[in-house]
């Protein structure tokens, strides 16, 4: 099936300028958010303490709630609604890591029936120890990080076949990332000075392929964490399952762009960089917005059919494709034009 002509011809390098702005645009609004609200809305994984769902029979007030709630002692929690309005779920939150044995569950129960006047399903309740959450936190930062750098690893290798020099990068940035580890330096500062190293040594090694995806994953990620703060969404386990899928997804699409310009450097090596690689985005052009589309298809349906527990994993989905396109065609090609050599 073909979307697009098979001889269109797009002029993708000549709205880099117009691209650029964009990007620049929506990382500008995601760093402020970030800076705004003291970074992501950690849930419970990260954050710590006690997650309580529970389900009533018919519609209550969050000030009902809460007013139970201040009779069991756990008068800072924060009450949301849950789901649709009509399900009568709640989430409750609170940073006390509570004791959730000997009859915690009923006692919640209990002061519930009594402030809202209503029968009450404890749905799940859930306990996350202050420093398991930023055990949770470093792993997943390592974990991006590490995705990152092997990816550098790879296409280095794949596309210019300087596995040599990609090697002794990656090296490089463990044993940097493991000495500032010795100097309790905090796991953000460290994982973003690792990143603005990986950047620069690409830069001097001219390993281009390399920059370019990375560019491309960090633009990704960046906007995908931003709109969660945008939108007052919680940060969660799964939602660093969507960014790492999310950087697989872009790094498929980037790959398949990158490998089709290695293809046509060889073939019409007298040609201007700019044309071969506008040339081999219109190439490459059907088959990226069919993967999109049917993926988008997939995630779109999870959003609004999954239910709550899937929703903010699904919305990240959401993002991370449509970004991750963007970025495979505005972000990671245009960044081969920074260098005057080809191949």
């Amino acid at each position: 099936m073909q979307f697009i002509r098979h001889n269109v011809n797009i002029n993708f390098t000549g709205k880099i300028k117009i691209a650029f702005f964009i990007s620049v645009a929506m990382i500008i609004v995601s760093i402020g958010s970030l800076t705004v609200k003291n970074g992501p809305k950690y849930g419970i994984d990260f954050a710590g303490g006690t997650l309580i769902q529970v389900k009533f029979n018919s519609k209550v007030t969050i000030n009902d709630i809460k007013s139970g709630l201040n009779t069991i002692g756990l008068e800072k929690s924060s009450v949301q609604q849950f789901g649709e309005e009509t399900d009568n779920e709640y989430l409750i939150h609170t940073t006390q890591s509570t004791m959730t044995a000997d009859g915690f569950s009923d006692k919640v129960a209990d002061s519930l029936k009594a402030s809202t006047r209503q029968m009450v399903e404890i749905r799940r309740i859930e306990m996350v120890g202050p420093q398991v959450g930023k055990d949770l936190r470093e792993k997943a930062l390592f974990a991006m990080f590490f995705a990152l750098l092997f990816i550098t690893t790879y296409i280095s290798g794949r596309f210019e076949l300087k596995w040599v020099l990609s090697g002794v990068m990656a090296v490089a940035l463990i044993g940097a990332v493991y000495f500032l580890s010795i100097f309790d330096v905090s796991i953000p500062i460290l994982i973003l000075a690792a990143l603005i190293v990986s950047l620069v040594l690409c830069w001097f090694l001219e390993l281009k392929y390399a920059m370019g995806a990375i560019v491309a994953l960090i633009h990704d990620v960046t906007i995908t964490i931003g709109l969660f703060s945008l939108f007052d969404k919680e940060f969660t386990l799964p939602i660093i399952a969507a960014l790492l899928t999310i950087i697989g997804y872009s790094l498929n699409d980037t790959i398949i762009v990158f490998d089709r310009i290695r293809e046509n450097i060889k073939k019409l090596h007298k040609k201007p960089l700019d044309y071969i690689i506008n040339k081999s985005i219109n190439e490459t052009l059907n088959r990226t917005i069919m993967t999109s589309l049917t993926t988008l298809v997939v995630v779109i349906a999870l959003f609004v059919l999954g239910g709550g527990i899937i929703h903010d994993f699904a919305f990240a989905m959401i993002v991370g494709v449509i970004v991750g396109t963007y970025s495979s065609i505005f972000v990671a090609s245009p960044i081969l034009l920074a260098w005057p050599k080809r191949g």
